[in-house]
């Protein structure tokens, strides 16, 4: 099984089937958030393999990877990437929604940047992202919508 798995990693083969399975999406509303794995410590050390590779970062709890994942609006997966465990969402926001066609995105207060509503802004995007408490200026969200 974990041979199968990594071949199918190697060949392409998940996103394929990601491919596949998304394309009757209801991409009105698009929603993303990232999700923190914590590894064994044992998976680090796998022979031809190294941390990178593996997505994990070391951090004072040990070897995590993140999940950043964009999701329709029926909540079932468009696209995903995976990184170390100390990636901010928001710098993965704009390359998880390249090529995606949606009226409005839904993100908390991590993907809160002028940069990615400036970027929603261009491409006709609606941003329904609660502000920061910290933010200098104050933006207005559609809390009914999000």
């Amino acid at each position: 099984m974990e041979q199968r798995f990594s071949r199918w990693c190697a060949t392409g083969a998940w996103e394929k089937l990601l491919v596949h399975f998304t394309k009757p999406a209801d991409l009105q509303d698009v929603s993303m958030d990232g999700s923190v794995i914590r590894a064994h410590a044992c998976v680090a050390g796998a022979a031809h393999s190294n941390a990178e590779d593996e997505a994990l970062g070391r951090c004072k709890g040990g070897f995590s990877c993140k999940i950043h994942a964009l999701c329709d609006g029926l909540g079932l997966p468009i696209k995903f990437i995976l990184t170390v465990g100390q990636d901010a969402e928001c710098c993965l926001a704009i390359p998880l929604l390249e090529n995606v066609k949606a009226l409005a995105v839904l993100a908390d207060k991590g993907y809160d940047t002028n940069a990615l509503r400036e970027w929603l802004k261009e491409q006709g995007i609606k941003a329904v992202i609660p502000p920061k408490s910290n933010r200098k200026e104050q933006i207005e969200c559609d809390y009914h919508h999000y």
